[in-house]
């Protein structure tokens, strides 16, 4: 029997919640939870849920292992957000790019097809804007 299956979230762990909290839900209209705070082990965490009900985990905790390969890790590769359209593609860069984020590349149509850009996020995470 072939079952079907969909992502359910991301989670990644970030330094500053709160900001990160504010840059989805302004960006890319994110809805979310209230905090999540675990006074055991400092966990904090916050669920953003996107217009077509896809969502990330943002997570804090104290004395996160930064880049090491760990299950504490911090970040991740990249998200891609499906603007639906090169014009909101577009739109979108040239926003975050006058707000001060960096566009590492794009809009541009790479070689395997895709139209997208690529930003960092406030702590440098690489989000992929794709028509």
């Amino acid at each position: 029997m072939v079952r079907t299956m969909k992502i359910d979230h991301v989670a990644m762990y970030v330094n500053d919640l709160e900001r990160m909290k504010n840059f989805y839900q302004k960006y890319f209209h994110a809805s979310c939870n209230d905090l999540y705070y675990n006074k055991t082990t400092g966990l904090k965490t916050y669920f953003l849920t996107f217009e077509d009900g896809a969502r990330l985990e943002i997570m804090y905790k104290p004395n996160l292992e930064w880049f090491n390969g760990g299950p504490n890790q911090a970040g991740y590769i990249h998200i891609a957000f499906n603007l639906g359209s090169r014009e909101r593609v577009n739109e979108l860069s040239a926003s975050l790019q006058q707000d001060g984020y960096t566009v590492i590349s794009g809009p541009r149509v790479t070689g395997d097809g895709y139209y997208e850009s690529c930003i960092l996020d406030p702590e440098r995470n690489q989000i992929e804007l794709v028509e």
